[in-house]
């Protein structure tokens, strides 16, 4: 039988990289005490205000097909919620409304990107980003982000990788895996270079308001109206990951030549979501604030327990649910290798760097997304295991 391309681009690039995850799984199943530090989602379930705008909205009757670009009561909302962050008037049509910013983001690759285009992206980058890349057919040219930088990802080195083939550059801030929040010394030269290049740039800012260090929140899109979108959702700022409610926003052109792939692929999502995602949206902080003060203290605990240990070395996040450790002095070998032998020898189960990028192969991620208690437990387990290791070596 017969395969469309787009099959064998993206072969590889599903759950493969989730491999020590789904292993804490099967062991948590044959009855082995698992910590799971993998998986980047809130530690609390979504408020109840949100259940409820739901609950009534679906005992409205709100369960019928809906806007192709979003729900009026959401457009209006994410319209109110961009004019006051970003100093300047949206309308709704500088959005459309997705399930999640995953989806947000192929939609929006979709329409920007073919064979032949080439889209720089920050090396460690988040999991699925190669896919959404390669669904269209265009190339991921890895951009280093060095550590000494903060893992930020610098103009020079952006400049340095645009070809005559590249047409977007996709960031990521803050960014996962490693919490670094962009500057606007450095974004201001990126658009710069967009501009110079007449390249699309994507701003993935779906942690925008769990930024816990000094820096603050700045979107691409307040100081670019022309070129930036941006994607973002409710997912990790009100806990309801499992409501796959998102949103691109952008130029209000771009978003008029995206709007029939978007129907094309959906057709709008739930109106009963799009409801409770408004409410969310004019309630920002019922999840965020709590989950911000979490996140810093458990980094820091991570960073008091680990840093130091056995050759080990905890990076200092500057927002996002993960702390990064470089491993390389623990005396077993990559980043993959430390994490798989880590769930199955001492019950802890974290993300391989290499499942973000050649960058962080000698690194891991943990989740900050388990009670302190449970973390804290974690961490001596690591702890422990790098102790055994470096005492072998």
């Amino acid at each position: 039988m017969r395969y469309a391309a787009i099959t064998d681009r993206l072969a590889g690039l599903g759950g493969a990289k989730w491999e020590i995850h789904y292993r804490a799984r099967a062991l948590q199943a044959e009855g082995r005490d698992v910590i799971l530090l993998t998986v980047g989602e809130p530690d609390v379930n979504a408020p109840e205000a949100l259940i409820t705008a739901a609950e009534a909205a679906m005992r409205a009757g709100r369960t019928g097909y809906a806007d192709g670009r979003g729900e009026p009561a959401l457009l209006r909302a994410l319209s109110e919620r961009y004019t006051a962050r970003l100093g300047r008037a949206f309308g709704p049509e500088h959005f459309i409304a997705f399930p999640g910013t995953q989806t947000a983001l192929f939609a929006v690759l979709m329409g920007m990107t073919e064979t032949g285009c080439e889209v720089l992206v920050g090396d460690p980058m988040y999991a699925t980003y190669e896919g959404v890349i390669r669904a269209s057919g265009a190339t991921p040219v890895p951009v280093p982000l060095r550590a000494e930088a903060g893992f930020r990802i610098q103009p020079d080195d952006i400049a340095a990788a645009v070809t005559p083939r590249a047409r977007a550059i996709l960031l990521n801030t803050p960014h996962n895996p490693t919490g670094a929040v962009l500057r606007a010394s450095e974004i201001e030269p990126i658009l710069e270079i967009a501009r110079a290049h007449d390249l699309w740039v994507i701003s993935d800012e779906v942690y925008e308001d769990l930024v816990f260090g000094p820096t603050p929140f700045l979107s691409p899109l307040a100081l670019d109206d022309e070129r930036v979108v941006v994607t973002n959702s409710v997912s990790k700022s009100h806990a309801a990951a499992g409501f796959r409610s998102g949103w691109c926003a952008g130029p209000a052109a771009f978003c008029a030549r995206l709007l029939p792939l978007a129907e094309t692929m959906l057709f709008g999502n739930q109106p009963f979501i799009a409801d409770m995602t408004a409410a969310a949206l004019r309630a920002p902080d019922l999840v965020a604030e709590g989950l911000r003060a979490r996140l810093a203290r458990r980094l820091a605990l991570v960073h008091d327990r680990l840093d130091g240990v056995a050759g080990l070395r905890v990076h200092r996040a500057e927002a996002g649910m993960f702390a990064l450790v470089d491993v390389a002095g623990a005396g077993r070998g990559c980043g993959t290798a430390f994490a798989r032998a880590l769930v199955d020898e001492a019950g802890v189960a974290v993300m391989p760097g290499a499942s973000f990028g050649e960058v962080l192969r000698d690194w891991v991620r943990i989740g900050l997304t388990v009670d302190d208690a449970a973390l804290a437990r974690a961490c001596d387990r690591v702890a422990a295991f790098a102790e055994a290791q470096a005492a072998r070596a």
